[in-house]
């Protein structure tokens, strides 16, 4: 159903140049992705930097993988195929999978990916080298950030960015707490007053909340702790599977040449194509007024200019009389939107042919 309704959009969609719906009318493309991955490892159980989660990875991307280009392959023997597949690496019988040996002897360096899966492709084989397909591109795995709120999931590939943190935009300011979380720590009694306190102050971070299990603080680790190492390897196991690419963040705490110099080669070695945006942490972060516990400065995410698509917590390094004052002076000077630019925000902006980047 998803390859068949994406299928349809290229040709009911709005095309801006002649060229560009030439191009798409020519070759079909389309790119399902995927999101929910973080809360899929959660149900299962599983820590994002395990082995566990790395195995899901490779096993849930080669499924939808399979009945993906399956579906595109059935459309073309209903549809016919996009009219550049002669001579394509589908013609070909190249499957994603099969061109990671090809890649290897290009780069003339080895691809540090196992190889192989777990279902049998020999129908799918079939099915493509009698019926053809009828996109030629299928997969490709994009930021969710907006949608994934609208559906109450974690965004695309992501690790959890914080179990507690506020986001922001048009409409308001919205808490964002992992459901996930607050149910083991119930199940487990841990659910009360000094533990809500102290996920305030520590930005939603376990590892320095005592009482919290050592399983509970490796299952629920956020972003910039979790080694990268798990983010490229859990990456690469997907990308085998991928006609095209993958938005693949990379986090890290603090900025350093020598380990992100690291993270680029695994990358490289590991057989992904592209990375996206490289996410770092801000030096400190506003006192937690509110909160009746330790009062100290504290490391917090640093979004806006440098933060790329998602919003987050604003970093500073103010005294606390500083704090109020700035606070007081930024209250004053918050922008008021018109009703105009309202309307121009609205999800209907597109039909009367406005843009609006801000809801991202």
């Amino acid at each position: 159903m998803a390859v068949r309704a994406l299928d349809n959009v290229i040709d009911i969609n709005f095309y801006p140049t002649a060229a560009a719906k030439l191009s798409n009318s020519r070759h079909r493309p389309i790119g399902l992705g995927v999101m929910g991955l973080a809360h899929s490892l959660y149900q299962r159980g599983h820590a994002f930097a395990s082995p566990e989660a790395v195995e899901f990875n490779d096993e849930a991307m080669e499924a939808i993988a399979y009945y993906a280009y399956e579906a595109s392959s059935d459309l073309a023997a209903e549809r016919g195929t996009y009219s550049s597949y002669k001579g394509s690496k589908w013609d070909r019988g190249l499957l994603p999978q099969d061109t990671v040996d090809l890649l290897e002897q290009e780069r003339g360096v080895p691809v540090e990916v196992p190889r192989g899966g777990r279902m049998d492709w020999t129908s799918v084989r079939q099915k493509i080298a009698t019926q053809g397909m009828r996109n030629s591109n299928v997969l490709a795995i994009a930021p969710t950030a907006t949608i994934s709120n609208i559906t109450a999931t974690s965004p695309c590939i992501e690790p959890t960015y914080k179990n507690l943190f506020v986001k922001s935009n048009l409409s308001g300011e919205f808490i964002v707490l992992n459901p996930f979380l607050v149910k083991d720590l119930k199940a487990r009694g841990l659910w009360n007053q000094e533990m809500i306190d102290n996920l305030k102050y520590y930005d939603g971070e376990l590892k320095d909340i005592p009482n919290v299990p050592e399983d509970l603080k490796a299952r629920y680790l956020t972003a910039f702790d979790i080694d990268p190492k798990w983010i490229i390897d859990a990456a690469a196991r997907r990308q085998k599977w991928i006609d095209q690419a993958q938005s693949v963040n990379l986090w890290i705490k603090t900025p350093d040449l020598k380990t992100l110099s690291h993270m680029y080669r695994q990358a490289w070695h590991t057989g992904l194509k592209t990375t996206y945006y490289l996410r770092s942490l801000g030096a400190s972060n506003i006192e937690k007024a509110t909160v009746g516990v330790r009062k100290e400065m504290r490391g917090a995410v640093s979004e806006g200019a440098a933060g790329g698509q998602n919003s987050g917590d604003v970093g500073g390094t103010h005294s606390p009389l500083a704090m109020a004052a700035t606070a007081t002076a930024e209250a004053a000077a918050k922008k008021v939107y018109s009703e105009a630019e309202k309307k121009a925000c609205s999800i209907e902006a597109m039909r009367r042919g406005e843009e609006c980047e801000a809801c991202q």
